[in-house]
This record gives C-alpha cells, sequence and structure tokens, in this order.
C-alpha cells in the first residue's frame, strides 16, 4: 500500500474505534481520501500560535494532518493573516474533526434520494460525503467566503462529486433548490435562522451546531412542523466556529479591566464549577446572555492565580473569579453596568436547584419571530428566552 492508502486505512480504523461510523457511511468514507480536499497550506496550532504549515515545505506533515482524527485549520483571519509569516490571530475555517463529521451524518439521517443543503462548504469534503451517499445532483452548499467556496469546487469536481456551490450567506440558505428534505451546517448558530425552517418540507429535519455566548458545544436536532415552526432538542456535543453573521468575539483587555477600581468580593463557587461543568455552562449560557467566559492562565499573572474572565462586549462590563488553590472561596471583580459575576453565581444556583437538567432536556423551538428555549422534563419548566 502506499502511504496515502496507508493514512487512509489508519483514519478509517480510527473511525471505527471511536464508534462514530456507522455502517451505511463506513463505505462512503472509504471511497473519499481526505487528503485531496485539503488546501496546500493550512496552519499548525500545536504550540499556541497559528503557524502556517504548506504542503510545498512539509509534505509528510501536511499529509499526517490531513489524515490525523482531528479537525485541519485550513483558514485564518478570514483569509487574510494578520500576524508575522503568515501567522494568524482567529481560525476562521477548518475541515471538522472527522469523527464529528461521522458523528452528524449519522444524526442527520439522510437517504438516498433526499435532497440536502449543506450551509458551510469549508474544503468540500462533508459535501463530497453526503454526494457520494445521495448523488450530486440532490446536494447543495453555500459557502460564504469567495475563496473557499472556489476551492471546494474545484475539489469536488477533481474527485468526480460536481456539486452546486453557491458563493452566498448561508443564513438565508437557497430558495432555488428549495424544499430540502434535509438541512445540515457546518458553523454554530446562536439564532437558528428561520428561512432554513421555511426552505424545509414538513417532517424534514435540520441538524446544526448551536452555541449561546457562554457556551459552544451543542448539537441541535429539528423536526420542521406543519405550521411552519420547527422544534427539536441537544443530541449529541459539538463545537463549532460561529456563522458569521452571528459570530461573538469576545477579548480581555488589561488597561480597561483594571482590578484595583473594580467592585471586589468573594464567592465560595469554584471556577470549575461555571465554566467546567458541560450541563451547568450551558444552563447558565441560557440564563445570562451576551456573556463570553475567558480563561487566563497562571503565569500571566505576578500573583501566579489563574482568572476566569466574563465579559459582554455590548455594555463593557466584565468580571473575574481567582482560582487559588487549596481555598474554598474565591476573589471575586466586577465592573461595569452589568453585575456579571452575580447574574452567572445567580444562574448556577438556580441550575443546582432545577434538579441539575441536563442537555436533553432544554427544548427549542423556532418560528418565524423567535427562538424560544424551555426546560422540560423536570419539576422546574421556564421560557429561558433572552
Amino acid at each position: 500500500m502506499t502511504e496515502i492508502a496507508l493514512l487512509h486505512q489508519r483514519l478509517l480504523n480510527d473511525l471505527a474505534a471511536s464508534g462514530t461510523l456507522s455502517e451505511p457511511w463506513h463505505e462512503t468514507f472509504a471511497a473519499l481520501p481526505r487528503h485531496q480536499f485539503i488546501p496546500d497550506t493550512i496552519w499548525d496550532d500545536s504550540t499556541g500560535e497559528l503557524v502556517p504549515l504548506r504542503r510545498a515545505n512539509d509534505s509528510d506533515r501536511w499529509l499526517e494532518a490531513a489524515y490525523a482524527l482531528d479537525a485541519v485549520i485550513t483558514q485564518v483571519d478570514d483569509g487574510h493573516p494578520t500576524g508575522p509569516g503568515d501567522c494568524g490571530r482567529y481560525i476562521t475555517s477548518s475541515a471538522s474533526r472527522p469523527d464529528v463529521v461521522a458523528l452528524m451524518l449519522a444524526a442527520l439521517d439522510a437517504q438516498p434520494g433526499m435532497r440536502v443543503l449543506e450551509i458551510g462548504t469549508g474544503t468540500g469534503y462533508h459535501a463530497a460525503l453526503l454526494a457520494h451517499c445521495l448523488g450530486a445532483q440532490n446536494v447543495t452548499s453555500v459557502e460564504i467566503d469567495p475563496a473557499l467556496a472556489e476551492h471546494a469546487r474545484s475539489a469536488l469536481a477533481a474527485t468526480g462529486y460536481p456539486v452546486t456551490v453557491i458563493t452566498g450567506d448561508g443564513a438565508q440558505g437557497y430558495p432555488p433548490h428549495a424544499p430540502y428534505d434535509r438541512i445540515i451546517a457546518t458553523a454554530a448558530v446562536h439564532q437558528v435562522p428561520y428561512p432554513w425552517v421555511a426552505q424545509t418540507r414538513p417532517g424534514g429535519k435540520i441538524l446544526t451546531p448551536w452555541a449561546n455566548h457562554y457556551h459552544n458545544g451543542a448539537l441541535v436536532c429539528l423536526t420542521v412542523q406543519t405550521d411552519g415552526t420547527a422544534q427539536g432538542r441537544i443530541v449529541g456535543n459539538v463545537a463549532f466556529m460561529e456563522l458569521r453573521e452571528q459570530r461573538f468575539r469576545a477579548s480581555i483587555d488589561d488597561e480597561k479591566c483594571d482590578e484595583t477600581t473594580a467592585h471586589h468580593s468573594h464567592t465560595s463557587v469554584a471556577p470549575s464549577s461555571v465554566a467546567g461543568d458541560y450541563d451547568a455552562s450551558l444552563a447558565i449560557g441560557m440564563k445570562v446572555p451576551h456573556c463570553a467566559p475567558i480563561y487566563v492562565s497562571a503565569q500571566h499573572y505576578p500573583d501566579h492565580c489563574a482568572r476566569l474572565w466574563f465579559t459582554d462586549p455590548r455594555t463593557q462590563s466584565w468580571a473575574n473569579l481567582l482560582h487559588q488553590p487549596d481555598t474554598s472561596t474565591y476573589p471575586v471583580h466586577q465592573s461595569g453596568p452589568r453585575n456579571l459575576w452575580d447574574e452567572i453565581e445567580t444562574a448556577y444556583h438556580w441550575w443546582l436547584d432545577a434538579g441539575r437538567p441536563s442537555p436533553q432536556q432544554w427544548h427549542i423551538t423556532i418560528t418565524p419571530d423567535a427562538q424560544h428555549i424551555t426546560l422540560t422534563e423536570t419539576d422546574t419548566s421556564a421560557d429561558v428566552t433572552p
């Protein structure tokens, strides 16, 4: 076997071992060598920086990355690297982890003959997998970035899967090919765009990564109803970059976030309780909108205490929680029109009092006017739509 064949087989073995590769999709993954969709320049973040890795300079490392059971960073800074030597600041596109791709394809439950709209073409690999199973004529993919869309078209044509790739805003779907039996997104949304619902036939499904500003890591499956709404639940744990029109980037400015002028208090709630528990952080994000957590390690501070920051860029509000080892209380600073830590602590205790509801207990309804999220299957039921 050639080196590429060996790497491809290793990936198939890794997928089988992960338990995400369902039998109907094994043949499809075996038929599509992943490297044929990976651009010649990718970015390596193993050192904490986004450093370009070019196939022409190191083909062995490039191939290893193409067939690893991991995401491959394929674009930074929307295609215009801002760092020296083409290093990047933000990841803006990637080839998803193959096991996550397999998980999502299984959850999509697309059957031969169904018409599928993909939101976020990326490299084209995901669209090719769908085309192999459903036929290229049944797959439409929308990509907002012209350079990414052109790369995907070329890769799809070269591999024999001439999927229709539209350069446009995926939040608007693609009405000319509607109605669809399935819509699948490869970017996370805070608000599920209603055009996706309007363009899916009754009984059809929408599968999308979903996030709130505090928590990124939910896979939502919605079924479209005859009344023009869609209803569903969280069915998995995946984290994706946000749809471009719904990005929420938060950062910490040391000059503006001055602990000496902030309100100071203490709490018995540990940083891990509000940031390290998947179920709790999801619930906090439901209750505390427009707030993002940022962890900064101890090495950045003279007191050698790590900090868990919380920020709302819209109101210039911020808070932080200091992590001091071997203690039962933690210093808190907060500043701005919102007392973010007070809101977070209140939401955390609400989650505890509600019986620590799991992600599967959140019910999501999309209407033409709003997104409603309701906690069900416990004694506590409340609409928590911000």
